[in-house]
């Protein structure tokens, strides 16, 4: 088959999946975070066998991509092969797509989707707050990435060092590092007990300018914070929708202002879920980027660590721009 051909055949395809509404459907609802195929028929109320088979068709036409967590596979609105003849029109059919509003009762279904993953986490920090630190350790202890954390905060430019939030602190080991290098600092994190963890520890330090606020991110854009600098270390693995939290964390920045994120790359060790409370089994670097792009924030610099348990840590800086898209 020649390249014409194949040019002709991946329209096809492509077309072919794009002219069932409820795939256009599931595309909608991929836009912003990825969902497993239960997840999927509770929110577009449809049988799994059906909803497999559209998946199958996205994925064999390039729109969909999936992902093994555990036992369970999640899916995700695949990103646009820069190099590829049809780029330009998957473009266009995810912003046409994302122009067009959710139903009430799917975004009903949606959120409480959602919900069921937030109990899921926080029942896990409300049992295991006096161990967690242990259990996390299993993984990366803050001593491994801690250094890189400070370095790159170092060569982060800023033309303000005046506040500083950090979401999700956990024990609260990195509070005193920035405390001594903005005047205003907030500690947030929704649960309380891992926040007195954090708050005892400043206290410990002789730290008495951070402020602690229980909530998650959602308080952030409710309250109009506005931050010279956030910090997420080892937090997204944890939440929800990755997706939702760079979306508040960016509406919480100020202009050129920057997020710095510390995670961990993509694995396989299922075990961490039990174990730690992980809802997601680390990231693929070009996912971090793809959801920060969708909330205005660009990529300065990244850096990687491998640790000696096969697991690799990423750091990444982003800046908060006027809107890119």
């Amino acid at each position: 088959m020649n390249e014409q051909s194949a040019d002709f055949l991946g329209l096809s395809v492509l077309n072919k999946a794009a002219a069932e509404p409820l795939r256009l459907e599931i595309l909608r609802v991929l836009a912003q975070d990825s969902y497993s195929v239960l997840e999927l028929c509770e929110i577009l109320q449809h049988k799994q066998s059906g909803m497999s088979h559209h998946l199958k068709v996205l994925a064999e036409a390039g729109l969909v991509a999936k992902r093994r967590e555990g036992n369970t596979i999640f899916y995700s609105r695949a990103l646009a092969n820069a190099s590829s003849h049809l780029s330009p029109l998957q473009k266009q059919l995810y912003l046409t797509l994302d122009g067009i509003d959710l139903s009430a009762d799917i975004s009903t279904r949606l959120a409480q989707v959602k919900l069921l993953r937030v109990d899921q986490s926080q029942q896990f920090f409300a049992m295991q707050a006096d161990n967690f630190k242990e259990r996390q350790d299993l993984i990366a202890e803050y001593p491994v990435y801690g250094d890189a954390v400070n370095e790159l905060l170092d060569k982060t430019v800023l033309s303000r060092r005046e506040s500083l939030i950090e979401v999700g602190p956990g024990a609260g080991e990195f509070l005193p590092i920035v405390a001594k290098q903005f005047s205003q600092v907030i500690a947030l994190d929704s649960a309380a007990t891992m926040l007195q963890h954090a708050k005892s520890y400043c206290a410990g330090h002789c730290v008495d300018n951070v402020e602690f606020i229980e909530g998650d991110t959602g308080y952030l854009r409710d309250k109009s914070v506005a931050a010279d600098c956030i910090v997420m270390n080892m937090v997204l693995h944890h939440t929800p929708s990755p997706a939702d939290i760079f979306m508040d964390v960016s509406a919480a920045l100020k202009v050129d202002g920057a997020l710095l994120i510390t995670d961990l790359c993509r694995h396989d060790q299922d075990w961490a879920k039990q174990a730690c409370g992980d809802l997601w089994l680390g990231f693929e670097p070009e996912q971090l980027e793809q959801w920060a792009l969708l909330a205005d924030l660009k990529k300065v610099q990244s850096n990687y660590l491998a640790l000696r348990n096969g697991f690799q840590i990423q750091l990444h800086q982003f800046t908060k721009c006027n809107a890119l898209h």
